[in-house]
């Protein structure tokens, strides 16, 4: 493709010429974006389709303008252009970066960002070419963990800070909805429109452009399809595409329990040996996460049953098989979810009695969670016994059972538990995006 044409597509993305809505702003990435420019490496964001990694990007553009950047002194490029798809190589890479500098000439070192960058094989070298000559700030995001890793492990290792971008937390899902919370006072004087917003993030998850439509359902729908078709499928060239649904439909349903690679495999009438691999293509398509059983033995880790959460609430809402509500499973999935953007490492433990999240930060455990929608009689014994049991295993003083709406403290010998809800545990724990 010639230069003129190539910026001629270019300009429909970008900003030199006109001012494109970049929508609502995360403000806690784009600070975190700012910080890690000044470390000079190239920061790599990764996140499931749909999440709002080209959105970030873009905003974080439209800052620096705002800021009195000259508008030439950027280049956004998706690789998902439908006008470039028969052009995806590294020298298309090279001439879309000849192209900008030669015709719209940026007046200082510029910021580069490439959008779906596994589209392009071997991008890995143009990226590590032009971080060495110091010629740009370099962004880079991605779709699929596995495919990226590879790259960013050779040819880029130890130039790179990752930012991996979630679906909008509980206070960004307020926030979209034009509910501001600064305050305590603002938690209290909101408390019952807080609630009545819980539930529909539950329902509905987080992906920001489902946040903001109507038609949740289909979009939902069309994201799943995406992440199944094009970040797993025709990657890795998959066959049995009706399997890989039905195994992905499987885990969504199965959100928040215990699974069995075997037992899956007799279930859907694949080897395990499929089962294994589709599941992790779909991990690291950041559709669904695993966690061990804690042990202090990796091989004992391996070897028991994980447990199943997915990267949004509303992807299991349309696509799992219920019969319920479920609200249980949707507490404890978005408790995970909370947890595991922290970038600390989680586990559930097992022993006489279950407990829902160990969470081991360096070589501490620093917490440990049960949770529990609706606390009864019948269920109130076996919940606080495998919270006390996980307590007392890892010699902490306290830990916290999440519920719907109990709020106490409980002294139980030398320790004390935490009664708190959802709503009110997301609005405490909501912290700023981590590099991981």
């Amino acid at each position: 493709m010639e230069k003129e044409k190539i910026i001629e597509v270019l300009d429909e993305w970008n900003y030199w010429s006109r001012s494109p809505d970049s929508g609502i702003s995360r403000e806690p990435y784009l600070e975190l974006f700012e910080k890690l420019k000044t470390t000079e490496q190239v920061i790599f964001i990764t996140g499931v389709r749909r999440s709002g990694k080209t959105t970030l990007m873009r905003q974080y553009i439209n800052n620096l303008i705002e800021k009195g950047n000259d508008r030439r002194n950027n280049l956004y490029i998706n690789f998902e252009e439908p006008k470039f798809i028969d052009d995806l190589s590294v020298r298309f890479l090279i001439d879309a970066h000849e192209a900008f500098l030669e015709i719209i000439q940026p007046t200082i070192k510029p910021g580069i960002f490439l959008d779906e960058i596994q589209n392009i094989k071997g991008w890995e070298r143009f990226v590590r070419a032009l971080h060495e000559k110091g010629s740009a700030d370099i962004f880079v995001s991605g779709s699929s963990a596995k495919l990226l890793s590879k790259e960013l492990g050779t040819a880029l290792t130890g130039r790179h800070v990752d930012i991996q971008v979630y679906p909008l937390t509980f206070m960004e899902f307020l926030h979209f909805n034009n509910l501001s919370i600064t305050s305590k006072l603002d938690i209290l004087s909101n408390r019952i429109i807080i609630r009545q917003m819980l539930r529909k993030y539950l329902v509905s998850g987080g992906f920001p452009q489902v946040v903001l439509s109507q038609e949740k359902n289909d979009i939902l729908r069309g994201y799943f399809n995406d992440i199944l078709l094009r970040d797993i499928a025709e990657r890795y060239k998959i066959k049995k595409i009706d399997k890989l649904r039905s195994l992905a439909k499987y885990f969504l349903t199965n959100i928040s329990t215990l699974t069995s690679f075997r037992k899956i495999a007799n279930f859907i009438g694949i080897s395990l040996d499929s089962v294994e691999r589709f599941s992790y293509y779909l991990r690291d398509a950041y559709l669904i996460f695993f966690i061990n059983r804690f042990s202090y033995s990796l091989k004992e880790q391996q070897v028991n049953p994980k447990k199943v959460y997915a990267i949004d609430q509303g992807l299991h809402n349309i696509l799992g098989f219920k019969f319920s509500e479920d609200l249980g499973k949707l507490y404890e999935n978005t408790v995970f979810l909370e947890l595991h953007r922290k970038g600390d490492e989680i586990y559930y433990y097992k022993a006489r009695h279950e407990c829902d999240f160990i969470v081991k930060k360096g070589a501490d455990i620093i917490q440990v969670i049960q949770v529990c929608c609706s606390l009864t009689q019948q269920n109130r014994e076996r919940e606080i016994a495998g919270l006390l049991e996980a307590i007392n295993e890892f010699k902490l003083s306290e830990g916290t059972i999440i519920t719907d709406d109990i709020e106490t403290i409980e002294e139980h010998g030398d320790c004390s538990i935490r009664f708190i809800p959802l709503w009110k545990w997301l609005l405490s724990v909501d912290t700023p995006p981590v590099t991981h």
